[in-house]
């Protein structure tokens, strides 16, 4: 017998028209799909029909083949496993308790968060003082075993195993950091200690969990957009990805352009794949996609030697060592079953004589050896230390001209000593920064379109966690933590969005999106080195992005016109239409033409190029309101704006430009 695989089918038209149902099914979208399959029994695995019309099945090949040439199908791809990709980092951008809120619009806003799941229990997530549920919002709570909503988490559907709990942390600190409560006096044993809060502490959260320890289907997904859409959320976070795939086989992009049409914001991480160019998913142009920066709270960890010296580094050690000065074991001191060279890089099965003793290694490394061997603590060489971790030891890292200090002071002294102080916090003034993890761009999936779009707080993030989940600290359960990734600076980006649609609740999903991309902090060059395909269009900065003055509307055959002049074909577009599309010569529109608010081009580095992008902005300023362009940059390109000076008599007002 052939193989079976799991494939999702979506549809451009009503299937009961197509079929005859079976009496016996009762459930009219399930009964439909089940047309297209040999058993419902064993074939069908997934129904979507609230927001979009599809199912995922279990097919042969040549089950497969033969769905794909029938009529009404416009998609047909296999199911894929994706991956999971604070107390100042509200404030850094600027959102605290002084900025403009309108309360009872904030407690309407609902956040859909698709993810692993949520600790309902959490101080983050309690109704303590909240107002009644939304009748807006017209999902369920079906968390499963063990699972109550309350007026804060009002909706909870799982669609792996049996319940909306988050076992991991993930998805409670997705959660609350998007719309969690304030919540005072929060920390991790008295490190970072302050208000942990999300961008709309007023508003309400719906969690959809897709994501176990093994990843992510997107099946899964795709349900919990159908659900979240018809559920009635206004944004969603989605801090998952997959790598780069083409947006009418991407269950993210699919489900998130059906968001779209509804007026419902998306954010997605771009990945946590580093520096290296064109790693950056979640690349559709109606997503925002994330980039994760640092804050300007910098954890310092300093280092004192036996002469009494002090070296800075860097870590998250909540480990208090009293100023004692313990032994330091480096090379030959620290094993006497390995070669010195591996000694000194700390290597697996080498650290044997450290009991007791501070371990000095020229490798950064995960420091379980060195717990193992009974060390009290350890001092990593470590290039980058963009982003320190917690620990099971007392953990300082050095860069390399602190190390070299330290490394000659052990190698110089008869009996080396030291100890590691109790981490404090400083500012950071060369904040914001792209973290070195973040995935960078260009976009290679549409060259005219930047990526990633814009960049938030990501970097050693405190916030809600689970109490079943494993932490560095031994034997000591948490509920709140620090986790690092473009995942913890996505659900900044929807907070904010949150926020901003409190202020501006008539916008459209693509005005919200254009009004945090062109009032976004511009971020210093010679301190990101890949510039705009590192950051986008430059760190969120929420309190202005409520108003831009003008913003760069896009509307669903915009974007569809453009699929039309790539390699996309109209039934491909379809999928993403939710009904039959065809694309004409006359209406196909080009990737730097798209009324997107950033302006990229794709050329050759060897030649003179002659671009020019064409705009279209709406006044969401005051009447009478003029706006001048203004030229900087690059020497070497000659720019021109025509016409220079744009004058609106109203808001809503309409008026177009270009760019060579």
């Amino acid at each position: 017998m052939a193989s079976l695989g799991l494939i999702l089918c979506l549809f451009s038209v009503s299937l009961l028209s197509l079929c005859q149902i079976p009496t016996a099914i009762e459930d009219e979208r399930k009964a439909s799909h089940f047309c297209f399959v040999s058993s419902i029994e064993d074939s069908l695995v997934r129904s979507y029909g609230r927001s979009f019309n599809g199912f995922a099945a279990k097919l042969t090949k040549s089950e497969r083949d033969k769905l794909m040439g029938m009529e009404g199908v416009v998609s047909v791809f296999p199911n894929t496993v994706y991956k999971l990709l604070t107390t100042r980092s509200y404030e850094f951008m600027g959102l605290g308790d002084k900025s403009k809120q309108v309360p009872n619009v904030e407690s309407n806003i609902i956040v859909g968060v698709i993810d692993g799941g949520i600790w309902p229990e959490s101080k983050s997530f309690s109704d303590e003082g909240i107002g009644p549920i939304p009748k807006k919002w017209k999902g369920t709570c079906a968390g499963g075993t063990n699972f109550t909503c309350n007026k804060k988490v009002i909706g909870a559907r799982h669609y792996v195993q049996d319940s909306a709990r988050d076992k991991q942390p993930h998805g409670s600190h997705t959660a609350s950091t998007a719309a969690g409560n304030k919540v005072k006096g929060v920390s991790v044993n008295g490190v970072a200690k302050g208000t942990a809060r999300g961008g709309v502490p007023l508003g309400r959260i719906a969690i959809y969990r897709v994501c176990e320890p093994a990843g992510c289907n997107a099946d899964g997904m795709l349900a919990a957009f159908d659900d979240a859409i018809a559920d009635g959320v206004d944004v969603i976070t989605i801090s998952i990805g997959g790598g780069v795939t083409k947006v009418d086989i991407d269950p993210i992009a699919i489900g998130s352009f059906h968001a779209m049409l509804k007026g419902i914001v998306t954010t997605a991480a771009v990945g946590n794949n580093g520096s290296k160019p064109g790693k950056a998913s979640n690349l559709a142009p109606w997503i925002i996609s994330v980039a994760a920066g640092s804050t300007d709270r910098k954890f310092v960890t300093n280092v004192v030697n036996g002469e009494g010296k002090t070296i800075p580094g860097r870590s998250i050690n909540d480990f208090d060592l009293k100023g004692k000065k313990y032994p330091l074991a480096y090379g030959k001191t620290a094993s006497s079953n390995c070669t010195e060279e591996l000694a000194r890089g700390c290597a697996s099965g080498c650290l044997n004589t450290v009991k007791g003793k501070i371990v000095v290694c020229d490798v950064p490394n995960d420091v379980m050896e060195q717990k193992a061997g009974g060390a009290v603590g350890t001092i990593l060489h470590v290039t980058d230390v963009d982003t320190p971790g917690l620990d099971p030891i007392a953990v300082a890292t050095l860069d390399d001209t602190n190390y070299e200090a330290f490394r000659s002071y052990v190698l110089s002294s008869p009996n080396p000593q030291g100890t590691i102080l109790k981490s404090g916090t400083v500012k950071d003034n060369d904040a914001p920064i792209v973290a070195s993890f973040s995935s960078r761009g260009p976009n290679t999936l549409f060259s005219d379109i930047l990526k990633p779009d814009i960049t938030a707080p990501g970097v050693n993030i405190l916030a809600a966690y689970t109490p079943l989940a494993q932490t560095a600290l031994p034997g000591q359960s948490v509920d709140y933590y620090f986790m690092t990734g473009t995942s913890m600076a996505c659900p900044h980006v929807a907070g904010v969005a949150a926020y901003v649609k409190t202020i501006r609740p008539d916008w459209s999903a693509s005005a919200v999106k254009s009004a945090m991309m062109t009032t976004a902090w511009a971020m210093n060059v010679s301190k990101n080195a890949d510039a705009e395909f590192a950051y986008g269009s430059g760190y969120v900065n929420p309190s202005v992005a409520v108003d831009p003055g003008l913003v760069y509307e896009t509307a669903k055959e915009d974007y569809l016109n453009m699929l039309c002049s790539l390699d996309y074909s109209s039934k491909g577009i379809s999928t993403l239409a939710g009904g039959s599309f065809t694309c004409s010569e006359k209406s196909k529109l080009t990737m730097r033409n798209l009324n997107y608010p950033a302006m990229t081009a794709k050329v050759s580095a060897s030649s003179s190029s002659d671009i020019t992008f064409s705009r279209t902005v709406t006044n969401v300023g005051k009447k009478g309101s003029t706006y001048k362009a203004k030229l900087s940059g690059n020497p070497k390109l000659n720019i021109k704006v025509e016409p220079e000076t744009l004058s609106f008599k109203s808001p809503g007002e309409k008026k177009s430009y270009t760019v060579t």
